[in-house]
C-alpha cells in the first residue's frame, strides 16, 4: 500500500466512525414515557386520609383515566398517548394501588369514587370524560351515581355491578378465592395484606342495585369481551339499565380490551364521546 492511499483510508476511517455514530444515535427510539412513576407529570392530593396519586398529559377538556384492581396508571400506556392529543388526561392510581398509600384494613369501591370526585373538584373540573376499565368501570359508575355533575360522558368496560355468578364467571371467582387463601398462608408483610384486601373487596363487592343505574344522567358506552370474566349477559343487563347507553361487545376478546384492541378501544371511544348521544330506531338503514 503507497502513502497516498494509507492516508485516504486513514481519512475515511477517522470522518466514517463520528458520522456513523450519530446515524446510530439519530434512529434510536425515543425513550418510553414512565407512565404511573413520571416525576415531571405527577401530583399528590390529599383526601380520605391518604395521598392519592396522578398524572397530567395534554390539554383541552377533561379526561380521566380509572384503572383494574391491583393496577396502576402504567395500564394505560396505549391509551394516554392517543388521548392526550385531543384532552387534559388525568391518570389516576387509585386508593390502595400504585403511588397512592392506603394502609387501612378495608376498601370499599364508594371511597374511591368519592376520592375521584374530590381530585376532580381539587382541579376546579366541573365535569370530566371517563374511562373506566374493570373495577375503574365500578368506580366510573359509582361517580356517575353519587356525583352525576363531574361525568360528562363516560366509557367503561369488564365492570360488574354484582360479586356473584350471576356477573362473574365461575373460574374467575374461582382464581380470586383460591388467590386469598394462597395469599392468607404467608408471612403478612404489608404489600401481602394489601394485596388481600383488594381481592377481598372484589369477593364481596360492588353491590350496585340496577335501580341505582336508573340515576345515570350522563351517556355511558357500556363494553366487554364476549369471552371476558364479566358475562356478556351482565355487561347487557348493565347497559339495558342506563338510560342513555351504547353497548359493544368486542368479538374475540377477555378482560384485556384496551390494550389487545387498543387501536379500536380509543377509536371508538373517542367517535362516542365526540359524537351526540342518540337512541338509533331498529329500522334506521337507508331507503
Amino acid at each position: 500500500m503507497n502513502k497516498l492511499t494509507y492516508i485516504l483510508r486513514l481519512l475515511t476511517l477517522l470522518l466514517f466512525i463520528p458520522l456513523s455514530g450519530y446515524a446510530q444515535t439519530a434512529q434510536k427510539k425515543p425513550a418510553a414515557v414512565p407512565y404511573g412513576n413520571n416525576t415531571q407529570k405527577g401530583h399528590y392530593f390529599a383526601t380520605g386520609g391518604i395521598k392519592l396519586y396522578y398524572e397530567i398529559y395534554g390539554k383541552g377538556e377533561p379526561l380521566l383515566l380509572i384503572h383494574g384492581n391491583g393496577g396502576t396508571i402504567r395500564d394505560w400506556r396505549f391509551q394516554i398517548p392517543y388521548f392526550s392529543k385531543y384532552y387534559k388526561v388525568i391518570a389516576v392510581d387509585s386508593r390502595s394501588q400504585g403511588k397512592s398509600v392506603d394502609t387501612s384494613g378495608v376498601l370499599h369501591y364508594t371511597q374511591m369514587a368519592d376520592d375521584f370526585a374530590a381530585l376532580l373538584t381539587h382541579l376546579k373540573i366541573d365535569s370530566a370524560y371517563v374511562v373506566g376499565w374493570s373495577d375503574g368501570g365500578i368506580n366510573g359508575l359509582l361517580l356517575a351515581i353519587r356525583h352525576p355533575e363531574k361525568v360528562k360522558k363516560m366509557a367503561i368496560t369488564g365492570a360488574n355491578l354484582r360479586p356473584d355468578s350471576t356477573a362473574v364467571n365461575q373460574d374467575g371467582a374461582a382464581m380470586i378465592t383460591a388467590e386469598i387463601s394462597r395469599l392468607r398462608a404467608l408471612q403478612q408483610d404489608a404489600p401481602t395484606k394489601n394485596t388481600i384486601k383488594l381481592l377481598h373487596m372484589m369477593e364481596v363487592e360492588p353491590n350496585i342495585p340496577l335501580t341505582d343505574l336508573h340515576k345515570i344522567s350522563c351517556p355511558v358506552l357500556v363494553m366487554g369481551g364476549d369471552f371476558d370474566v364479566i358475562k356478556p349477559a351482565h355487561t347487557l343487563e348493565i347497559f339495558q339499565h342506563i338510560p342513555k347507553a351504547h353497548l359493544w361487545i368486542l368479538p374475540g376478546a377477555g378482560h384485556g380490551t384496551p390494550h389487545r384492541f387498543k387501536t379500536d378501544f380509543n377509536q371508538n371511544i373517542r367517535h362516542f364521546f365526540t359524537h351526540s348521544y342518540q337512541k338509533p330506531g331498529w329500522m334506521d338503514w337507508e331507503p
